[in-house]
């Protein structure tokens, strides 16, 4: 626990190296920020959800269909999907260890966050200019769920190949 704290407070740096939020809203309420930055190879998202939110996996889907093991789900919540132009990603995106939000008994699977999270790709060494990014995915309460589809514009640093501050090590690599 302290480790995944001080890593989310070493991930966070000063606030100018972090992209405008893209935020999504209900009403008069947050429900969830996203910002992002290149730090040193990696591509990192962070996204904050407001009170009594929550958001899912970029892999909730394949994991859902892991604890169903072929029967038919009664819902799905959709999968944290997030799109990528000007960098190329190489390998696999990484996130937050999910929470299980499930409820067999209901035969309901779902994996996701209900607090702020951090998503990490490896990117290719950008050239000048800025990464545009397309976060797609759902939010939700108890009672009502909110779809998510945000544009995100993040600056590549002049010297992007700088070393990194997020850590893998922190994180569990999406399905």
């Amino acid at each position: 626990m302290i480790r995944t704290i001080l890593f989310l407070f070493a991930s966070l740096g000063s606030a100018a190296d972090w992209s405008q939020p893209a935020e999504v809203r209900h009403e008069d309420a947050v429900v969830i920020s996203y910002t992002a930055r290149v730090d040193g190879p990696y591509l990192v998202v962070r996204a904050n959800l407001g009170k009594g939110w929550h958001t899912f996996a970029l892999d909730n889907v394949q994991r859902v269909e892991e604890k169903l093991a072929g029967k038919k789900a009664l819902s799905m919540d959709r999968s944290t999907e997030i799109g990528v132009t000007g960098v190329q990603v190489e390998g696999p995106w990484y996130q937050s260890p999910p929470k299980d939000f499930s409820r067999p008994e209901l035969r309901m699977f779902s994996f996701g966050y209900d607090r702020d999270v951090i998503f990490a790709a490896k990117v290719r060494p950008p050239g000048p200019g800025s990464v545009k990014l397309r976060i797609r995915g759902q939010a939700c309460t108890e009672t009502v769920c909110k779809n998510i589809d945000v544009p995100l514009t993040v600056a590549i640093p002049p010297k992007p190949g700088a070393a990194a501050e997020v850590k893998l090590h922190d994180l569990v690599q999406a399905r």
